[in-house]
């Protein structure tokens, strides 16, 4: 028996090292987070107003300890910074290495320290408005769209019945009675009373339309073969809303929310130059902007500081609701 070359054994007829078959590439699945993650990566515009909307939530919280430390003085009064006709003294609005945005005219107040004190109440109506909202929304929109029929009909005319009340209206007829009300229940503070009153108001008025958003997601997400499995199995409707419903919209809470709050900043503002809410020397965005109305011709800085705050602090969350509804879209293109 002849036996080859120990050197060429193996190879192919022409010579060539023979070609193993490759191994198929496992496909590797991605989650809805990490497809989202990976497109807030790519959106520069979405991941800068995230850094000035955290800039925003983070100044809110350090505010009132910068306050107790004596670092932000927003209460004294500084009347040796001030001229007779109660404009503050120097140029533009009284700046200097210790008011680094001047002072307040009529009293002399630090500005900057009563503009960043002032983010923290707005922030926080904002934010618990949005709460009250979306609880209300959820709750709502999750009966409605899921039992159907008599409850999905009165859910739907719930809706439209306070979509059809006007608001502002309502709201300034009915402030001092109900916070009077509020303050029968053992709130001694006015501002308090105040912000409780703008807060439910805001809150009771801004659900209808999440409400629809979450019905229409729920109406969708009722057919679908895991909420059906989940029934034959003897699922209750507190388990179906709480293990196979919810957990599947937390995209459009996340993203109406992102949105719905700096509405409500931007409310609380109105409600306070329309002499509802939170009242001096309490300093909120929309109490120091009515303030500075008053003072426009005198101290233009003083005014327009207020106003980009407020402009900056919305146009930043509308742009992280934006990016966050692209980036949530399952439609959305994946590359």
């Amino acid at each position: 028996m002849v036996t080859g070359d120990p050197a060429l054994e193996g190879m192919g007829p022409d010579g060539a090292e023979p070609q193993t078959p490759e191994e198929p590439k496992a496909i590797e699945g991605r989650s809805l987070r990490q497809i989202a993650v990976s497109r807030l990566k790519r959106d520069k515009a979405t991941l800068a107003a995230m850094t000035v909307a955290g800039l925003f939530v983070l100044t809110a919280i350090l505010a009132p300890i910068l306050v107790k430390l004596k670092v932000l003085d927003p209460l004294t009064n500084h009347q040796d910074l001030i001229n007779a006709d109660s404009s503050p003294k120097g140029s533009w609005g009284g700046m200097s290495a210790e008011h680094w945005l001047g002072v307040v005219p009529g009293s002399g107040t630090d500005t900057l320290s009563r503009l960043l004190y002032g983010i923290t109440f707005s922030v926080v109506v904002g934010l618990c408005a949005t709460l009250v909202a979306v609880i209300i929304g959820l709750v709502v929109g999750l009966a409605s769209g899921f039992a159907g029929g008599k409850v999905d009909f009165l859910g739907t005319r719930l809706i439209d019945l306070v979509l059809c009340f006007p608001q502002t209206l309502m709201l300034l007829a009915l402030s001092g009675t109900f916070i009077a009300r509020i303050k029968s229940m053992g709130v001694s503070d006015d501002n308090v009373a105040a912000g409780i009153y703008v807060i439910l108001v805001l809150g009771l008025f801004g659900w209808p339309t999440f409400a629809r958003i979450i019905r229409g997601q729920v109406m969708t997400l009722r057919n679908r073969e895991f909420v059906e499995a989940a029934r034959s199995l003897g699922a209750t409707n507190k388990r179906v809303y709480f293990t196979e419903l919810l957990p599947n919209l937390w995209a459009p809470i996340l993203v109406y929310a992102t949105l719905l709050f700096p509405a409500f900043v931007s409310a609380e503002a109105a409600l306070s130059y329309l002499t509802v809410g939170i009242k001096a020397p309490t300093p909120t965005l929309g109490n120091i902007i009515t303030d500075s109305v008053n003072y426009l011709n005198q101290d233009p800085l003083y005014f327009f500081a207020p106003v980009f705050t407020i402009a900056a602090l919305v146009l930043s969350f509308n742009l992280v609701g934006d990016g966050l509804r692209d980036a949530l879209d399952p439609r959305a293109d994946r590359h």
